[in-house]
């Protein structure tokens, strides 16, 4: 009797494994699985991954998966242990006003493709999800901003550094295409960088770097590269900012071309857009137009482009240039820097 009792047992415990390794009639959904997580799947970090059935990777996939948010998880699994790829690119965008002519996704836009040929050149890379956020603050008047605070970045930052490690990941790399708040990257990376060295971390080999060149010192040298040709230099949504978004959104409409002559700060000194109607602008009063207060119903307002600088020569040319510089400074920036961590 006992031996029948135990076999009933025994019956009972092997059947759900055994329906965990069928897949489900057609038309039927699976079953949770229960994993370490209650019910959210996965086998849980206290055992090392296994490959999944070869079945699982489509023999019609593109031929160049760089992107995560474009790949299978079969398919990270595999770049990640069968083919190298333990590099992960974090890369921050941002929406932000870019004058009357350039769409508010531009950093983003700009970022994507920038991670992506940076991806291809190192050979060994993961484009991550670009966050289309960064520090910033919303205006009434310029209305192309949606920002984040200092802390908040930081948090996002780390967190997504950390679930990369956690996806198996072994190197991490920090990009911006933004100003403003970058300080957040290379206190995060140095934070992760310290933590992966302790004792209970070394045998990993995990590193976390900021990569800053591909905007900052890339920026700088581009307007220095204008300075000397005679064009004009600007801080934002100037040519270097517009000239890019024409090369890499040609026939995407990333930049209203029509709209260059206004790609100009505006106020006095500047004045190739009509002021706007007198008296306009009274935001908090209700009235048309946005703004802070009332103002002078006598006196002239002029509405900010948005732009810091002259994006009036703006070209596809000078945007391929640009690129190319993002993209060489950030391979050779990374590269030095894992000659050294080997």
């Amino acid at each position: 009797m006992k031996r029948v009792a135990c076999a009933a047992v025994l019956l009972w415990l092997s059947v759900p494994l055994v329906l965990a390794q069928e897949p489900p009639p057609a038309g039927q959904a699976a079953p949770a699985a229960a994993g370490r997580q209650g019910g959210l799947g996965g086998r849980g970090p206290s055992l090392p991954p296994i490959d999944p059935p070869e079945e699982w990777l489509s023999p019609a996939r593109p031929k160049e998966l760089i992107e995560f948010d474009m790949m299978t998880w079969p398919e990270v699994y595999d770049a990640i242990h069968h083919q190298g790829k333990t590099v992960a690119l974090y890369y921050t965008g941002g929406t932000e006003h870019r004058g009357p002519q350039n769409v508010n996704g531009g950093h983003t836009l700009m970022a994507r493709e920038t991670a992506r040929e940076i991806a291809r050149r190192l050979g060994n890379a993961i484009v991550l999800p670009v966050i289309p956020y960064s520090v910033n603050n919303a205006s009434n008047q310029q209305t192309g901003t949606l920002g984040l605070t200092t802390e908040i970045q930081a948090a996002l930052t780390e967190r997504i550094a950390e679930q990369a490690i956690a996806t198996g990941f072994t190197t991490v790399i920090l990009m911006n295409d933004h100003g403003g708040g970058v300080n957040v990257y290379g206190e995060v990376a140095k934070k992760l960088e310290e933590k992966y060295r302790a004792p209970e971390f070394a045998a990993r080999n995990i590193h976390v770097f900021y990569a800053d060149h591909v905007y900052a010192k890339a920026q700088s040298d581009f307007e220095d590269m204008l300075a000397k040709r005679g064009l004009p230099t600007s801080s934002h949504a100037g040519i270097q900012d517009t000239s890019e978004m024409m090369y890499l959104g040609k026939g995407k409409h990333w930049v209203r071309t029509d709209l260059l002559k206004y790609g100009v700060t505006m106020g006095p000194g500047y004045v190739p857009a009509p002021p706007a109607p007198r008296g306009t602008g009274a935001g908090p009063t209700g009235r048309r137009g946005g703004g802070r207060a009332a103002v002078d119903p006598g006196t002239p307002r002029f509405v900010a482009s948005g732009v810091s600088g002259d994006a009036r020569l703006s070209t596809e040319a000078l945007g391929k240039e640009a690129f190319e510089n993002k993209v060489n400074q950030a391979v050779a920036q990374i590269k030095e820097w894992m000659a050294t961590v080997r």
